[in-house]
Order: C-alpha cells, then structure tokens, then sequence
C-alpha cells in the first residue's frame, strides 16, 4: 500500500503556475449527465435486442422486404425518441446548472444540513473520483469538520473550534459512502458515541474527518498524511500523542496514511501512538470482488454489455476495495496496530460466521494483519457493520487497547 505517485509526499504548495481552474459544476450537471447516460445505455440495449430480431427476419425471403421497411421506420423513430432525452435533459437540466452556479457563496459549499451531506457522501462513493477531476462543487474536500463545515487548519481556527482542546488528538475516519455523522449515537438510549467517552476516559480531544471515498486509496492516504502533518503544526498547543481510529474504508485510509508519511520521513508518524481499524476490508470486499465478476459477465453479451459500463462507471475508491491493500510487514515508527472484525452470529466460532462476518467485510478481512511488530486483533460476536461505530462491547475492546499503553 505505497504512495504509487512518481511525485514525492510534501506539505508545501508547488511553485509551478497553477492552471486556469474550470468552472464549478454542481446537482444539476450531475443529473444531466446521468440522464442522458442512462438513456445512452438504454438505447444501447434497445438497438442490439432490436437488431438482432430484425436481423432474423430480414433473412427470411417472404418477410425480408417488409422487414428491412420495418427497421428503417423502427430505427428513424427510436433515434428521434433519445435524441429528445438527450437534448431536453440538457436543456433543462443546463439551465438549472447556470441558476446553480451563480447562487451565492455557501449555498452548495459546506452546508451543515445532515440529510444534504449524507447524500453529498454516498454520490462521493460512487462517483467521487469523477467529480474532483471535473471540478464539481458535489466532490469532498478532505479536512476536519466541525458541525457540518471545514475547519481551516490555523491556530486562530483550530482554538476557535476546539477552545477546550488539549495535547492528546483522537481522529476518527468515516468508511464508504459516510460522514464524520455515522460516529453519532443518534437517539439509542443505550449507546453514547465514542467521542465524548473517550475525552471522559482518557482526555482525548476529538477530531472527525471528513473525505472523498470515491478517490482512490492511495490518493485519500497521500491526502491524509499531508493533512495530518499540517493539523500538528497548526494546532494551538504541542501535541503529545496522536491516535487514529477508522471505521472500514477509514482504517485502510489510516494505514496507507501512516506508510507513506513514515517513508517521507514526516512527524506526526512519531507521536502516533495506535491505528485501530474496525471492520476494515485489509484483504479486501467480497462484494466488491462479486461485483466486478458481474461486471466481467455482464460484458460478455452484446446486450448487457451496456449495464455492464454503467456498472464500470463505479468509482476507483470502491474498485481498490476489491483486493485491500498491498501487504506490508513495517510498522513506521513503532505504532501500535489494533484490527477488530465483527460477525453477525453471536458465536464467533459457528460455521457461517467466518463467511457472513458483518454482513460486508468477513473476519478473516477485518482481522488480518501481515503488520509485524507491535500489532494485535480480535473477534466480536453479533454485531453488524455499521453497529461498530457505537456498539458498547466495541468501546469496552479500545478502552482495553488504550490501557495498555502509558499515558503517564
């Protein structure tokens, strides 16, 4: 899981000229594009289903003529009917684009709205790579937020934000398709969310990131490292200890984090005390790799090839979890590891847990860990995915991991 880029890891702006930056594209740019793909591909469809019955018919001697009528009208018609969609989508769809782009500052930036976040998250997934290289005002910058928004990393900002902050940072990294929300209790009685515990327990202060999980893994990880070195030298007071926990996408995001800014020699590795990751693919998603097999299948006939690029369509941060992340026995400056995986079987050890795990990532995924050195894992019975990110038994485990170290 190396920074696959040829251009060395740094925190510092490029002297470079920057190039002229597109116009920002938006909600409107991204239903007009999906229309008229859908409709592309449908026609896709269309046209191989229909040829392939005219194609029988022209052949037959009585009906030949009538046939090869009837496909000119059938083929004039269609055509006329997608070339509609495709224009009056654009259009319209065009023109709710320029409204769009002329609102004011703020309105599709940064909104602490939940609902419009979590939506603005799961298109991220899917389709979020698209979005950062066509300059969509849709696509997440990464950064720490706080109440919906991005705080700027200065020590005006940081101590405006966090007025109570202390030495010792405790990151928490959101999985696919999420925010920094999926780490609220919500209103479970019986749940308390991560965060307030662990200042409570062990006088953390807590940062939520917030990121594109469309991007891929190395990018999010090159991303991550740089932003964690600027948060440690912008941050009010000197940090004594950092600690990052990562739910799913989030852990391997960490992990690749912490290989490349041990190899660029950075700082904040040093004062990185553990990565726990919960529930993360470190031999990647069997759902990912069933999807790509469909994918793969759905290729194979001239008919579904065209759900088949509406299925490639599919972001490359999705894509990367289709294997995990490349082996790597180093552990950068001696951070501990701690990996939990979870099934939905109250016994860990019955026949279908092992295959099931938490009804996305398998045991055997989650608690992998080819890291030597100072690196640990273990099993939880009946919990689901997402019940990680607020599960008591899950809290009882990193308070445990916690303990061990010293915290003078």
């Amino acid at each position: 899981m190396k920074n696959k880029s040829d251009k060395p890891l740094s925190t510092k702006g490029d002297s470079a000229p920057t190039p002229p930056v597109p116009a920002k594209t938006g909600y409107s740019d991204v239903a007009r594009v999906a229309v008229q793909e859908t409709a592309a591909r449908v026609q896709e469809m269309h046209q191989a289903i229909a040829g392939k019955s005219f194609d029988v018919l022209t052949r037959i001697p009585i009906v030949s003529g009538p046939a090869a009528l009837a496909k000119a009208v059938h083929d004039a018609i269609s055509g006329g009917v997608y070339a509609a969609i495709h224009h009056g989508s654009a259009s319209v769809l065009g023109a709710a684009s320029m409204i769009e782009r002329n609102l004011p500052a703020g309105d599709n930036e940064g909104a602490p709205n939940r609902t419009v976040s979590s939506v603005r998250s799961a298109l991220n997934a899917a389709f979020g790579d698209h979005f950062a290289g066509t300059n969509n005002v849709l696509a997440i910058a990464m950064g720490i937020y706080v109440d919906g928004r991005e705080v700027p990393l200065s020590s005006e900002t940081l101590l405006a934000a966090f007025p109570g902050g202390g030495k010792r940072l405790c990151l928490l990294m959101h999985g696919l398709a999420f925010d920094e929300h999926c780490w609220d209790s919500g209103d479970e009685p019986d749940k308390t969310g991560f965060a307030p515990q662990l200042e409570r327990d062990f006088g953390y202060t807590t940062l939520y990131l917030r990121y594109n999980t469309g991007l891929p893994i190395d990018d999010n990880g090159t991303r991550l490292a740089i932003l964690l070195e600027q948060l440690l030298a912008t941050w009010p007071e000197p940090v004594e200890e950092l600690l990052l926990i990562g739910h799913s996408m989030g852990g391997l995001i960490g992990r690749n984090a912490c290989e490349q800014a041990a190899a660029a020699g950075l700082v904040w590795p040093q004062l990185a005390s553990m990565l726990i990751c919960l529930g993360s693919p470190h031999l990647g998603s069997p759902w990912e790799r069933l999807g790509h097999a469909t994918n793969t299948a759905l290729q194979l006939s001239e008919i579904t090839a065209p759900l088949g690029r509406i299925a490639a369509a599919r972001s490359q941060g999705i894509k990367d979890l289709r294997h995990g992340p490349e082996a790597d026995d180093a552990t950068p400056h001696d951070i501990a590891f701690r990996f939990l995986g979870s099934t939905m079987t109250d016994d860990i050890d019955h026949p279908l847990a092992e295959w099931f795990g938490d009804g996305l990532v398998t045991l055997g995924s989650s608690t992998s860990h080819p890291i030597t050195g100072d690196a640990k894992s273990i099993r939880l019975g009946g919990i689901g995915h997402m019940a990680l990110l607020t599960e008591p038994r899950v809290y009882t485990q990193i308070s445990q991991w916690l303990e061990e170290l010293d915290h003078g």
